[in-house]
């Protein structure tokens, strides 16, 4: 059941020319659905960011597994990604792509000594933690701290980020980049 919107086709001359260009593959590749969710959570987010994507796919992957378990409930969710930019950003796209919304009380994201992008997700009763496998942190580690060095946190970093955003929306599927435990 959808909210307010039946479909989700925008004419191509809205999006920026940079998210135009990826906007066929990411469908055809990875569903409409996570084309909405990134979209929706990085319009609400004010800005094309890793953390907020990662989140969106996320909370995608985990309404696919709790639909092939036969769950059909609201699902809740809690974060690890803490209350502190940029891993908490992850809780945005959470939030959008699994409907776990803070307003229904289905959003925990209490703060965090070691914020981490993994969240814990439960429906009719069963839990699945998922985690960003430690060779994707490890990756926009290193993208980040390149991106650092070169440009400070100037304009020309937050372009990066986007640029870094985008690649990973376009490069990354979901079914690859978590683990997931049923617990």
């Amino acid at each position: 059941m959808e909210a307010v919107l039946k479909t989700f086709s925008l004419p191509e001359e809205l999006y920026q020319d940079d998210i135009r260009v990826i906007a066929d593959a990411c469908i055809a590749r990875y569903g409409e659905s996570e084309w909405k969710a990134i979209v929706l959570t990085n319009e609400i987010h004010g800005h094309l960011g890793i953390y907020s994507t990662l989140g969106a796919k996320m909370g995608i992957r985990a309404r696919e597994i709790f639909a092939d378990a036969g769950c059909g409930g609201e699902i809740s969710a809690r974060s690890f990604a803490g209350t502190h930019p940029p891993v908490s950003c992850l809780n945005d796209g959470i939030q959008i792509a699994s409907g776990a919304t803070p307003g229904h009380g289905l959003l925990q994201t209490p703060e965090q000594e070691n914020p981490c992008p993994r969240a814990v997700f439960t429906c009719s009763g069963k839990s699945l933690e998922m985690c960003l496998k430690p060779v994707f942190e490890a990756i926009i580690k290193a993208d980040i701290e390149a991106a650092v060095a070169r440009h400070g946190h100037s304009p020309a970093y937050w372009k990066q980020v986007r640029a870094l955003a985008i690649k990973y929306w376009k490069e990354w599927d979901r079914k690859e980049i978590f683990t997931e435990t049923i617990i």
